[in-house]
C-alpha cells in the first residue's frame, strides 16, 4: 500500500507544497504528523491527550503541536512536536510532504504532514501531555467503521465526519478530518455519507 500512496501522493505534493503557510511569523499555526508505519499493512500513530491538559483533554490526536518562534518552518514544527510527545527522532521520519491545512475551533491553522517511519520505532509517551500512544491498520478504515456522523456549522457551512471507536480509542473530530480526507483524496477510500448511523449535531465550540 505504501507503493501506492507514495505514487498517487507525488503527483499532488508539489501543489501541497505551494500551499504551505511559510514566513518568519506563524503565530496561529500548528503542525501534525500524519505518520504511517513501513510495513505491508501500514499503522497510523495516535496519541491520546492526558485527561488533566486544559484543551482537548481525553482526545485522540495525531502528534503535533503549535509553531514556534524558533522553528524554521511547519514541517520543523511536526517534526520537534512529535519528538517531544512520542519520543520519535526526526531522522526516523521520511517526510513525504505536507496535507490540506485545516482550522481547529480555536481558529488555528493546522498544516498535517505525511510521514513514513519504521515499524519498530519505540515510542514512549511524554507523561505530561500523553497518556498513551497507540496504532491503527490503515486497511481498517477502508470498511468505514464509523459509529456516527458528526455534524458541525463552520462559517454556515455544514460539515459531517465520520467518528470512529477503535479498541476503546474514538477517533473523531479534527483528527477524523485529517485521517478521512487523506484517504478520499489519495487513495479513493469509499468513505461519504451514511444513512444508516446516528449523526451528532455539533455546536462550533464542540469540534475538535
Amino acid at each position: 500500500m505504501l507503493d501506492l500512496i507514495e505514487k498517487r501522493f507525488a503527483k499532488i505534493k508539489d501543489e501541497l507544497h505551494a500551499q504551505v503557510p511559510s514566513g518568519s511569523n506563524l503565530h496561529g499555526h500548528a503542525a501534525v504528523l500524519l505518520a504511517l508505519t513501513d510495513e505491508k499493512d501500514p499503522q497510523v500513530i495516535l496519541t491520546l491527550r492526558s485527561q488533566h491538559l486544559s484543551s482537548h483533554s481525553g482526545e485522540v490526536s495525531l502528534p503535533g503541536g503549535r509553531w514556534d518562534d524558533t522553528d524554521p518552518s511547519l514541517e520543523y514544527t511536526a517534526l520537534r512536536e512529535t519528538h517531544e510527545e512520542i519520543g520519535l527522532p526526526a531522522d526516523q521520519v521520511r517526510i513525504l510532504g505536507p496535507l490540506w491545512t485545516r482550522t481547529t475551533r480555536w481558529q488555528v491553522e493546522v498544516t498535517p504532514w505525511l510521514g513514513i517511519v519504521p515499524a519498530d520505532a519505540s515510542l514512549t509517551p511524554n507523561p505530561g501531555e500523553l497518556d498513551a500512544i497507540f496504532r491503527v491498520p490503515l486497511s481498517w478504515f477502508f470498511d468505514d467503521p464509523r459509529i456516527r456522523t458528526d455534524r458541525i456549522t463552520i462559517d454556515k457551512r455544514r460539515i459531517y465526519l465520520p467518528a470512529y471507536n477503535y479498541e476503546g480509542y474514538e477517533i473523531w473530530g479534527f483528527t477524523a478530518g485529517v485521517l478521512t480526507e487523506f484517504l478520499v483524496r489519495v487513495l479513493d477510500a469509499p468513505i461519504g455519507r451514511r444513512d444508516d448511523v446516528p449523526v451528532r449535531a455539533l455546536s462550533e465550540n464542540e469540534d475538535s
